[in-house]
């Protein structure tokens, strides 16, 4: 008899939409330290898989004959991994600044689109959660944390997948610095391949419908065509013609259906 009491008594209260409400609450409020410690963990697989990336831009720093505090600085202040090499390649091929400049704004314009697409869940924000996520924001942290809405995000959480992204960087391009300094040629052991390790783990959980397949699908055609061709911005093309492809094709697959 006491169940039937509690099952209606609960039953009431979510019919006055009382227990969602109180999830919700219970999901945004959850302790700071426990939030930003979820995130931490979450981040560390991808973490662990940049080693590779942070040692060859550390060691590629040194290489192009820059300072310790200058290729520290560089994971310091930019903090974009292919900008980085991509900058370094070009210092050491004597290219301008407004050159270095301008590739490396195509190369990082995608974080633009990241911040368009988290803007309902950042907005609402104090100004200094605004400017230190928008820092942080990575492809990494923009994988784990794009999938939440207002209900589910949590900015410890946010906070915690992108310091500890932040740190472990800089840690290994740390380490990139110190082994470039005794160790010559560390950019020729093929460490480059992270790159495209780490993208593919952050890729393939998210194909999972024909559109996504699509855009992935022309977005890699499109970089080997355009590389071949020596075309300067072939990455952020390739990209560009990719989300055209899946945006149209979307258009189309829910068209039909």
């Amino acid at each position: 008899m006491r169940k039937i009491v509690q099952a209606i008594h609960r039953d009431c209260w979510h019919s006055l939409g009382v227990f969602p409400w109180l999830q919700s609450v219970m999901s945004n409020s959850l302790m700071p330290r426990s939030a930003f410690l979820r995130g931490a963990a979450a981040i560390m697989p991808l973490s662990l898989a940049t080693a590779p990336w942070g040692l060859l831009a550390g060691s590629m720093a040194i290489e192009a004959n820059l300072t310790p505090l200058q290729g520290q600085g560089l994971s310091s202040i930019v903090f974009a991994g292919a900008a980085q090499l991509v900058a370094i390649g070009m210092l050491k091929g004597g290219a301008g600044v407004f050159s270095i400049l301008l590739t490396t704004l195509l190369l990082t314009s995608l974080h633009l689109l990241y911040g368009m697409s988290m803007r309902s869940v950042i907005s609402p924000l104090p100004g200094r959660w605004r400017v230190g996520l928008g820092f942080l924001l990575t492809d990494e942290l923009f994988a784990l944390t794009s999938q939440h809405d207002k209900q589910q995000f949590n900015r410890w959480y946010a906070l915690g997948v992108g310091l500890t992204f932040y740190i472990a960087w800089n840690l290994f391009t740390l380490a990139g610095i110190v082994l470039g300094s005794s160790i010559p040629g560390l950019e020729q052991l093929g460490l480059d391949f992270s790159i495209a390790a780490t993208f593919i783990a952050l890729i393939t959980p998210v194909v999972r419908n024909v559109p996504t397949v699509v855009c992935v699908a022309v977005s890699l055609f499109c970089s080997v065509l355009f590389s071949y061709w020596q075309w300067g911005s072939a990455l952020v093309l390739a990209g560009l013609a990719g989300m055209t492809a899946g945006f149209l094709c979307n258009k189309l697959y829910v068209g039909r259906t």
